[in-house]
């Protein structure tokens, strides 16, 4: 079988590349380019049938994932379908299964029926879980029950994981002794950190990495290497730590590439403003232009119930600065489990963010949207400026809450609209002369 990356490097246009560049109004032979370069990224297992793959990376769009999930105090792997299916029907590129409660296969695999869009996991949460369950801790969890939960979601049709190889056992010795205010926060960072701790040996993603890599190319699912020491707070921000994780992942990513197994890089969490730009410059330096894929960025600690709109500041501001892929963030980040409507709100604030970093990045070819709306305002088309919002339900509703006197305007500017009352005065002025 040949890999999307071996295809690219032999100048091979896949089908799969095709279908990106006709979305992405690119060239194909430039995409094949990029894929070869490493600097972009196909996610699509070839276990899977029905899938949209989509591309993320350099020059391309800057992609939405949403999380969903089971989670022991909330098990109803229905409702964690329906949020797959809203935050697909809301935008959402991808969708990253985070079930941590209930039978985890027959959730990830009906996840996986349930929506045409690529799918991520974290493996190291199964694996950790039920190592919990049959041997009593989580620290107990072997090897080989790491590499076969790996393969048994490869094997299910998931198109993305999240692997925490960078989480050594030199850093975390040191940090053992050097803590940061948050620790770890990352929830597959500290499983392996208490493995590494308890048994006094490497890794098993880092040490037996080239095995990881055989995997994922026989199924040909990307590696998402995880950051499992993100900063959980601003003021852990741009640590040692955080650092010496982004170094040993950035030889890591030039490995990957060697194998032929497409790889992109998870950034930190929590940064305040003026760091982001610096971070995504950073991991584009050391990693070589992976496709990087960052957490919000959260910006500030203040604002539980509101860190979508956190996630979205500092979303907007990585895209513009380089990043390729925004997990969201919902009203109930920091929380508790989103509901439906969290996932609608934290989707929507998240592709703003990422629809904003396109224009500024891609220019007209990511405005045509904006265009039209500017020219439904302009010409007081309501019908075209439902039609262009990013969620015409609620524009609509919100429209229609006070009547307005004039069906031409809004009830904030009444009378008083400027676009009415200068088209007015240019059409008695016409008339005039």
């Amino acid at each position: 079988m040949t890999t999307q990356i071996e295809a690219a490097k032999r100048g091979q246009i896949t089908e799969e590349m095709r279908i990106i560049a006709k979305d992405e109004g690119e060239s194909p032979k430039v995409l094949c380019r990029r894929i070869a370069q490493g600097t972009v990224i196909i996610t699509r297992n070839i276990q899977r049938e029905k899938v949209h793959p989509i591309g993320i990376g350099k020059g391309l769009r800057t992609k939405v994932n949403a999380n969903v999930g089971t989670s022991p105090d909330l098990c109803d792997p229905k409702l964690e379908i329906k949020k797959a299916k809203v935050a697909v029907k809301y935008g959402a590129d991808t969708i990253m299964d985070l079930s941590t409660a209930g039978d985890l296969d027959e959730i990830r695999i009906a996840i996986i029926r349930a929506v045409n869009v690529p799918i991520g996991t974290v493996p190291i949460y199964q694996a950790a879980i039920e190592a919990a369950k049959k041997k009593g801790a989580i620290i107990h969890m072997t090897e080989d029950d790491i590499f076969n939960t790996v393969e048994r979601h490869a094997k299910d049709g998931v198109d993305f994981m999240t692997v925490h190889c960078g989480v050594t056992q030199q850093i975390v010795k040191k940090l053992a002794k050097h803590p940061r205010l948050m620790g770890v926060v990352s929830r597959g960072g500290t499983f392996l950190a208490a493995w590494i701790l308890h048994h006094n040996k490497e890794n098993p993603l880092y040490a037996n990495y080239d095995y990881l890599l055989e995997i994922a190319k026989k199924y040909d699912f990307a590696l998402s290497l995880g950051d499992g020491l993100r900063p959980g707070c601003i003021f852990d921000s741009t640590d040692w730590a955080q650092i010496q994780e982004l170094l040993t992942i950035g030889e890591l990513v030039e490995r990957a590439r060697a194998a032929n197994v497409q790889v992109m890089v998870e950034g930190p969490g929590h940064l305040p403003l003026n760091d982001v730009s610096a971070n995504v410059q950073l991991e584009k330096s050391i990693c070589k232009d992976a496709p990087f894929y960052v957490l919000g960025p959260v910006v500030t600690e203040i604002a539980p119930g509101y860190d979508h709109v956190v996630g979205a500041i500092g979303g907007a501001l990585a895209g513009l600065a380089g990043a390729d892929f925004l997990c969201y963030l919902t009203p109930a980040e920091h929380l508790g489990l989103p509901s439906l409507e969290d996932v609608k709100e934290g989707v929507i604030a998240t592709k703003i963010a990422a629809h904003a970093a396109d224009i500024a990045k891609l220019g007209a070819k990511a405005a045509a949207q904006d265009l039209a709306m500017a020219n439904a305002r302009a010409n007081l088309n309501w019908k075209e400026q439902f039609e262009n919002a990013i969620d015409p339900v609620k524009a609509k509703r919100v429209h229609g809450r006070i009547r307005p006197k004039s069906p031409e305007t809004c009830s904030m500017c009444s009378e008083y609209c400027a676009i009415k009352i200068l088209r007015e005065a240019l059409k008695a002025e016409g008339q005039c002369l």
